[in-house]
């Protein structure tokens, strides 16, 4: 039983180091960026880089409408970080502070527009971001490269 306590914790040992962190940190990173890039991306008109639909401006004037915002600036703010802070993420760039912005956007969204869905998916959403906000981006980002740089030798 001893010897299978032991391999129980050299296994536990060898997730928990520091490259298994990374990639599920990169993992998460890329996840919640996933969701959030497609959501931007399909509020932007065909065909064009950045201009936003006729129908999205529509969805946040009707269907949105519960945002506490004036639903052309909250068309224009939520389009822009689905698509700014998707980047980050993936980059590892600001991975805290990207985090943040999209679990505010989460719980605008589970408060004001789809309160019914919590369970699963503003769950795990909020899951994920929290994961980046506690532990960042891990070695495997733009944050972790800087950090290195700037640290005193």
């Amino acid at each position: 039983m001893t010897a299978l306590w032991r391999l129980a914790g050299r296994a536990r040992d060898g997730v928990s180091s520091a490259w298994p962190e990374a990639l599920a940190l990169l993992l998460a990173r890329l996840s919640l960026a996933g969701v959030f890039w497609r959501s931007g991306r399909a509020k932007i008109a065909d065909g064009s880089l950045f201009t936003i639909s006729d129908s999205t401006y529509y969805l946040f004037a009707e269907e949105y409408g519960g945002v506490p915002l004036p639903s052309d600036l909250a068309a224009i703010l939520a389009t822009t970080a689905e698509h700014v802070l998707p980047v980050l993420l993936v980059l590892g760039l600001a991975t805290r502070l990207s985090a943040l912005g999209l679990l505010g956007m989460t719980m605008v969204i589970q408060i004001f527009v789809y309160p019914q869905a919590w369970w699963p998916v503003h769950s795990l959403w909020a899951a994920l971001a929290l994961v980046l906000i506690v532990r960042g981006g891990g070695r495997l980002s733009v944050d972790h490269l800087l950090a290195a740089r700037l640290s005193p030798a």
